[in-house]
């Protein structure tokens, strides 16, 4: 065999094991998206369940998240503390309490706690996973093995909506019965709890992170996994170089945030940034809420719950094209491109719910050609969320920081994304109330001004180094 065919043959292997441990940690993103997901199916059998009203519901979707927010908080100190890998298995337990608790609630308030649980635990995944996959990939592939936290989030949607629709189906309605006489709603959150214990041995399964075991002078374990990575001929400088920079920095901590620009650092502010404009776009409302708002407007609740389906497969689809263009294209480009079409779908989605038809008690019905124009709207709101700011928000989150303070400026951005979360998913019921064209024409006005922001204060990351951060 020639030492061309044979480096290249050894090149294949290491990429091998790199995609191989970064798809055990997306895992996390699995069950980051299926338990944020899954209450969608839920909403109104929960609703009528506890008999309570729109802001009882809102709280009881979106408490959750300020349980992400919190388990985002803690997860970069902790990571650092006793590394990547078992904080993964601290979040695969919680997992698997909250699909276990959520599904047999005594009353909407412990039904808020089992789910704030889970919360913590989503929290954590949305963490450790970029960080770890970061920092185990090497430069050139970074950017698509990054852009797998997004992907198994997707999935991890599209499996708990279509879960969620065939449940439904088999008992023809979240609220009817379904095997052992048991509400079909309860099953649905069960059906996350087998994720939860695949995503527990995956973690117990892949390496630790070099860059953590370099920084806990642990470097002969380091060695040996970078030689998987980066070959026996490099494992050896990269730990150097990964030492080199250990020894500059302290352990992250919330105080190497601090900075002159309003009290952070520059970087920082713009990762906070970019995490709250993901969110205030808007699409976690078509993904929370989604089955709800169709019915609202006139859609049978099989069609309904059909849509969602459908709008998760298109979401997969998307972030399939990002991870394919995401080391091209560069991450800049493809963040402009989805502001630009998020903010005119939304804008054409506004128009719609405006105006629609109203019924006897002012709810807005969508007829003849607004209703199929405000589906394919949807659909294409997706569609430029899913190749843009979906994955690529999650890959700079985990390559733009520095090392000195990757963990814990990940960990406050991560946070501040949970927050405006938190936040869009607690008032979109009762802004729904007021009218659905102001909600999404707020939702848009936030896209257009998410393309300014990226275009003067976002840089380009493709292709450097983490060191070089």
């Amino acid at each position: 065999m020639s030492q061309t065919s044979s480096s290249s043959t050894e090149a294949n292997v290491q990429h091998s094991f790199a995609i191989l441990i970064s798809v055990a940690a997306a895992l996390g993103g699995f069950l980051f998206g299926f338990d944020t997901a899954v209450i969608n199916g839920a909403v109104d059998a929960l609703r009528q369940h506890f008999q309570v009203g729109p802001w009882e519901t809102g709280l009881a979707v979106s408490l959750a998240l300020l349980g992400s927010a919190v388990g985002a908080l803690i997860a970069g100190p902790m990571g650092d503390r006793v590394g990547r890998t078992k904080s993964m298995v601290i979040a695969a337990v919680l997992f698997l309490a909250s699909a276990i608790g959520s599904g047999m609630p005594f009353s909407i308030w412990d039904f808020i706690i089992w789910r704030a649980i889970g919360g913590i635990a989503v929290g954590i995944a949305s963490v450790i996973a970029p960080a770890y996959i970061a920092e185990v990939s090497p430069a050139h592939l970074r950017g698509r093995l990054g852009s797998l936290q997004q992907l198994a989030i997707v999935v991890g949607i599209f499996v708990a909506l279509l879960t969620n629709y065939l449940i439904a189906l088999g008992a023809g309605g979240a609220s009817n019965p379904f095997w052992f006489g048991i509400e079909a709603w309860k099953w649905m959150f069960w059906s996350e709890a087998p994720a939860a214990i695949l995503y527990g041995i995956g973690a117990l399964l892949v390496p630790e992170s070099p860059r953590f075991l370099v920084a806990n002078k642990r470097e002969k374990e380091a060695v040996v996994i970078l030689e998987k990575i980066v070959g026996p001929a490099l494992a050896l400088a990269k730990v150097n170089e990964i030492r080199s920079t250990v020894r500059s920095e302290q352990k992250p901590q919330f105080r190497d945030l601090r900075g002159s620009s309003f009290g952070l650092l520059p970087i920082v502010w713009v990762g906070i940034g970019l995490s709250l404009f993901q969110q205030f776009v808007g699409i976690n409302v078509i993904f929370y809420y989604s089955s709800s708002l169709w019915r609202a407007v006139g859609f049978s609740e099989g069609n309904a719950l059909a849509i969602t389906v459908i709008t998760g497969a298109i979401n997969i689809l998307t972030t399939l094209i990002a991870i394919a263009f995401v080391d091209k294209f560069g991450r800049k480009p493809l963040l402009l491109a989805g502001s630009a079409g998020m903010a005119i779908t939304l804008g054409v989605m506004a128009f719609c719910f405006q105006t629609a038809t109203r019924d006897a008690g002012g709810a807005p019905v969508l007829e003849g050609a607004n209703s199929i124009l405000a589906l394919i709207a949807a659909n294409l709101y997706v569609f430029c969320f899913g190749f843009s700011w979906g994955p690529v928000v999650w890959v700079l989150l985990g390559e733009m920081f520095n090392n000195q303070i990757r963990g814990a400026a990940l960990s406050l951005a991560a946070c501040a994304q949970w927050v405006a979360n938190f936040a869009i998913s607690t008032t979109f019921p009762p802004l729904a109330e007021v009218g659905l064209g102001l909600a999404y024409g707020l939702y848009a006005t936030f896209a257009t001004i998410s393309f300014f922001f990226v275009l003067k204060l976002v840089r380009e990351t493709k292709g450097k180094e983490l060191e070089q951060m």
